[in-house]
C-alpha cells in the first residue's frame, strides 16, 4: 500500500482535487487522468450506488489519482461497505461534536483503535494482499477527513481536534453559512469570521485544512488559498460538461452571427 498521498496530507502540503457527482465510471477515469491529486466521489448527495462506486474507485486509481469518498451521514454500515472497496480516503460530512468525530474515526479503524468490522474485499485485491499486511498498513496509508459545516462544529472544534486520528478538516462553506441563517452567503462577514476562527484552531493542531467548492473561478480559489487552506477540492464532472458545452455553443453562435 502506497502512503505518499497521506504523507502530503499529514505534512499539510498543497493538494488539489475535483468532484464526481455523476454515476459513470468512464467520467471517473477521465477525471482521474486529469492530473488532480485526488478525485472526490460523493455518495452524500449524488445518485451513486455501491456497484457504480466500486467501478469509479477502481477507474480513478487505475488512472493514477487517489479516490476519496464522501459518505452519507451517520451511517457506519454504509461506511464499512465503502472501506471494503479500497478507496484512498474517506470524508465524513456534518460532524458537529467530539463524540460524532470519535465515532466516525472508530468506524474506519480496526480494534483496538476502533470498531471496524473485518471483511475487506477489493481493499485486499480479493486475497492477493495478505490480510495481516493490510491490517498492519491500512492506518498508515488511509486518509480520514471530517467536514466542518455548522457553527456548532466550529464552537466544538477545540475539543474535536484532540482526536489524533483525524487527518484533515474540510469546510463545507455553503452549509456553514446556512447554519447561521445566511444560506449561500459564503463570503459574508459572519461566515468568514467562523471560517477564520476554525482555521486558527486547525492550524494550531497542525492538521490539513480543506474546502469543497463547486466554483472554478480563479479568484474564488485564490481567496481560499489566501485564507490558509491547503487542500482545495473544486469543480464537478457535470459542470465541466455543461460549461464546455455552453462555451462551445456560444462560439458557434458568434461565428454564425446569431
Amino acid at each position: 500500500m502506497n502512503n505518499e498521498f497521506k504523507k502530503k496530507v499529514l505534512a499539510c502540503e498543497n493538494i488539489c482535487g475535483t468532484h464526481i457527482e455523476m454515476n459513470d465510471a468512464v467520467i471517473a477515469e477521465l477525471l482521474g487522468s486529469a492530473g488532480f491529486d485526488f478525485v472526490w466521489i460523493d455518495t452524500e448527495h449524488a445518485p451513486i450506488d455501491y456497484s457504480t462506486l466500486l467501478l469509479q474507485i477502481g477507474a480513478v486509481q487505475a488512472a493514477g489519482s487517489k479516490a476519496i469518498v464522501r459518505t452519507a451521514m451517520n451511517d457506519f454500515n454504509h461506511t464499512k461497505r465503502i472501506l471494503e472497496m479500497g478507496p484512498d480516503g474517506i470524508v465524513f460530512p456534518m460532524i458537529n461534536t467530539p463524540e460524532e468525530a470519535d465515532a466516525a474515526m472508530c468506524s474506519c479503524m480496526y480494534p483496538p483503535l476502533g470498531d471496524r468490522g473485518f471483511g475487506p474485499q477489493r481493499a485486499v485485491k480479493y486475497g492477493l494482499v495478505s490480510m495481516d499486511e493490510y491490517i498492519q498498513n491500512v492506518d498508515n496509508c488511509f486518509c480520514r477527513f471530517i467536514q466542518i459545516e455548522t457553527e456548532k462544529a466550529v464552537k466544538n472544534l477545540p475539543e474535536i481536534v484532540k482526536n489524533p486520528y483525524i487527518d484533515g478538516y474540510i469546510f463545507g462553506p455553503c452549509d456553514l453559512s446556512g447554519s447561521i441563517g445566511r444560506l449561500n452567503d459564503v463570503f459574508g462577514p459572519e461566515t468568514t469570521a467562523l471560517i477564520k476562527e476554525a482555521i486558527s484552531i486547525v492550524k494550531a493542531a497542525g492538521k490539513t485544512i480543506g474546502v469543497s467548492t463547486g466554483s472554478e473561478d480563479p479568484k474564488v480559489l485564490q481567496y481560499w488559498h489566501d485564507l490558509g487552506i491547503n487542500m482545495i477540492s473544486t469543480g464537478a464532472d457535470y459542470s465541466y460538461i455543461l460549461n464546455s458545452a455552453i462555451r462551445n455553443r456560444e462560439n458557434i453562435r458568434k461565428i454564425q452571427g446569431k
